[in-house]
């Protein structure tokens, strides 16, 4: 059986229940080594085998899986945040059910919920944002035509953009053409939830500038739109003259 887990935002103490179970009874883990905290490998049993997938092509990862299904032994193949998120395991999962192995996936804590932890922002705040869009700069990986950052910015929602860190003069430009005004609030999160957690407030104009004074060049989020600015309606879920289906309005 093979178990992809996703590990979380970084803080070790921030993986599922269910996913440490996994960890503590993996006889082989197959970790993301350039993303993964190491120190979520400290509960694994001493006899357990460890590769950094980031050294190994997929063919390789599948190589590893194969073998420890003819010996009967139980993989996790452990992936940054939530692995549905630019995790790679569509791949993984159809190599794996052309081999008729078993797999089952269980859901982490994507880091773009640990960077509004540690910003202490809510995404989808009454008349700013309703919507959060995910999203990332065309690099090796291309991104759809339609998917461009500009074509998102017109929206005004609150962007979350990923992969993005070493093209911010360019990611600027952008969100501006789409439709941000320059002086639109905007964060940088670096490693997030991690011990080493660094987080800056800008503008949309000033992402670039803001990264090379505090020498960040990659493994950080961007996130852009008004909710950081800390205007908003307040919500009608809990508005006393709002009826519920639990409660009926104080008039």
């Amino acid at each position: 059986m093979v178990h992809f887990v996703g590990a979380g935002p970084g803080a070790e103490d921030l993986i599922t229940v269910r996913g440490e179970h996994y960890l503590r009874e993996a006889d082989v883990i197959i970790y993301a080594g350039s993303l993964v905290n190491p120190a979520l490998l400290e509960v694994k049993k001493e006899a357990c085998e460890v590769y950094n997938s980031a050294c190994m092509t997929l063919e390789e990862v599948i190589e590893v899986i194969e073998k420890a299904e003819t010996e009967k032994k139980m993989t996790v193949r452990l992936h940054t945040g939530d692995a549905s998120i630019y995790g790679a395991i569509k791949e993984q999962m159809d190599e794996l059910r052309k081999r008729a192995i078993a797999y089952d996936v269980c859901p982490g804590v994507s880091s773009f919920c640990g960077a509004a932890a540690s910003l202490q922002v809510e995404y989808t705040l009454p008349d700013i944002s309703q919507s959060v869009i995910i999203t990332r700069m065309e690099g090796r990986t291309p991104v759809p035509p339609k998917e461009s950052i500009q074509s998102f910015a017109a929206h005004q929602a609150t962007m979350v953009i990923f992969l993005s860190t070493g093209m911010l003069e360019e990611l600027s430009r952008r969100l501006i053409s789409g439709g941000y005004a320059p002086d639109t609030q905007a964060a940088i999160c670096y490693k997030v939830t991690w011990p080493e957690e660094e987080t800056y407030l800008c503008t949309v104009e000033t992402l670039a500038k803001t990264a090379r004074e505090h020498k960040i060049t990659k493994t950080a989020l961007i996130i852009v739109g008004d909710v950081l600015a800390g205007n908003y309606t307040r919500s009608e879920l809990y508005n006393p003259r709002f009826t519920t289906e639990f409660r009926e309005a104080i008039e």
